[in-house]
């Protein structure tokens, strides 16, 4: 296959633009008079595959061709066709023709010149990678276990105890932490807010969530998809976010966690219409496109819980517990990391209320095996002293209200490990562990150090990496990763 071949959707046109992905596909089920779910579970049975191409997702190169046939199967004319070696993964809304060419020009992966869908990889926009990286390494529930620690330190007011996750992502951390919260505190009304962008992970987050409002029946959860700045209080900063909100508030019926989870699976269509994302054109970040609050309680407790639903434009903060794990990109500055995330969510701690943050720090066998492919990699550029400083510095006379706790290493740094069979990484031969195993290795060291899939590229073709990987294993017997942590609590009045 030639360059020429993608621009047949150019001369297809007309007008010297090439369609994308997504406006193929629209135009495909106009012309046949087929909903969008149904091309999607027709075409590669997935009946979500365009809304997830809406809210940025990325396709693999044998996707496109399963696409590609149904389409000309069915009579279509477009031709969305593109080249698997100069497009290892495509964005539905990236310009076909246009990328293609960039990347027959550049002849390479790594060149400067490849397409925009390569060049404006994020590491988090692979789910792959990170699907793989949370069943095969026990990081949530270690981190779980250490906010667990923090609900002895905390002393909530009424009505609620008041608890803002700073990113869901799974739902793993939070129901867990949730179980522990009933546990000291089983006749308290809990308030939760969740902030996540991702519609997957929220789906994901939900379905965790029936056993939760069975089990602790006087709970308010809030999920939202808005900004670190606004998150906590509920309400969008720009004037035109705040008149496109939606707010949405579910009273769960019934009296069994399957009745709770018949109707929170029932939100899938809302948030496949609603939770959409995009990608900043200056950062790169995902970013809602409108502003959405899903407000779930059980309707038997409205009553108990009238003063702790939030309402529309009269939200508070005031929380008892922050948990900010993961919560920023490792290369980014701490004054970046201190403006844009840890200081709107240290403001929005009640009196006596603690944020812990938690970030990787490397010096482990993760970053070994980075650096041996990579010599003199190092994507933890930010320590929890730095990112304290950087707050202190942000908050500015604000910051006396305040206690910043560093704590000694001991304390503050913490280990998880990747899942192995007993025996399968001790062996005595590196030959010996699975290859299932050492690319699981690969993917969580990379995942955790935030490698981008250009980079990738340029060594995945070479079998010394898997090699790299074996010998860190087969060194230490195991693979494991180091994040630390930090607090800071508010003053009581």
């Amino acid at each position: 296959m030639d360059a020429a071949t993608f621009a047949q959707p150019q001369a297809q046109r007309g007008n010297g633009v090439p369609p994308t992905l997504l406006e193929s596909i629209t135009e495909f089920c106009r012309a046949k008079g087929v909903a969008e779910s149904t091309f999607g579970r027709r075409a590669v049975n997935d009946g979500k595959l365009v809304p997830r191409l809406r809210e940025g997702a990325r396709i693999k190169p044998e996707t496109l061709v399963r696409l590609q046939a149904f389409m000309r199967a069915q009579g279509a004319k477009m031709d969305i066709s593109a080249p698997p070696e100069l497009m290892p993964l495509v964005r539905a809304t990236d310009r076909i023709a246009d990328g293609a060419q960039a990347g027959a020009a550049a002849g390479a992966p790594g060149d400067a010149q490849a397409p925009a869908a390569v060049r404006e990889f994020r590491f988090f926009d692979n789910r792959q990678k990170y699907l793989l990286f949370v069943t095969t390494c026990g990081e949530k529930d270690v981190i779980a276990r250490r906010v667990g620690l923090e609900l002895a330190h905390l002393h909530p007011r009424p009505p609620a105890l008041r608890l803002f996750d700073a990113g869901m992502g799974d739902g793993t951390v939070l129901t867990n932490v949730m179980r522990e919260m009933h546990r000291r505190f089983q006749t308290l009304p809990f308030y939760i807010v969740g902030k996540e962008i991702s519609l997957e992970d929220v789906r994901l987050s939900l379905h965790k969530m029936a056993d939760r409002f069975f089990e602790h029946p006087s709970t308010v959860l809030v999920v939202t998809n808005m900004y670190y700045a606004e998150a906590p209080w509920l309400t969008p900063r720009s004037l035109p976010a705040a008149t496109s909100m939606l707010w949405k508030e579910v009273a769960l019926t019934g009296s069994s966690s399957h009745d709770f989870a018949e109707q929170i699976g029932g939100l899938d269509r809302f948030l496949g219409t609603h939770w959409q994302a995009r990608h900043s054109a200056k950062t790169g970040n995902p970013v809602y496109e409108r502003p959405v609050v899903l407000v779930l309680y059980r309707d038997d407790y409205r009553f108990l819980l009238d003063r702790v639903i939030p309402r529309q434009g009269q939200a508070q903060a005031a929380f008892d517990l922050v948990i900010a794990s993961q919560p920023y990109r490792a290369r980014v500055s701490a004054a970046f990391k201190a403006q844009k995330v840890v200081a709107p969510l240290v403001r929005a701690l009640g009196p006596g209320g603690r944020l812990l943050g938690i970030h990787s720090c490397g010096n482990d066998p993760g970053l070994e095996i980075v650096q041996r492919i990579w010599p003199g990699e190092q994507p933890f550029v930010t320590s929890r002293h730095d990112v304290l400083a950087a707050v202190r510095h942000e908050l500015g006379r604000e910051a006396r209200q305040f206690n910043f706790n560093a704590y000694a290493d001991n304390r503050a740094i913490f280990r998880y490990d990747m899942h192995t069979l007993p025996g399968e990484v001790s062996s005595a031969a590196a030959s010996a562990i699975g290859t299932s195993t050492l690319f699981a290795a690969w993917n969580a060291a990379v995942y955790v150090a935030q490698i981008d899939d250009e980079r990738l590229a340029q060594v995945l073709g070479r079998p010394q990496y898997l090699e790299a990987t074996a010998e860190v294993l087969k060194r230490h017997g195991s693979l494991w990763f180091l994040d630390e942590s930090y607090v800071v609590s508010r003053k009581r009045e």
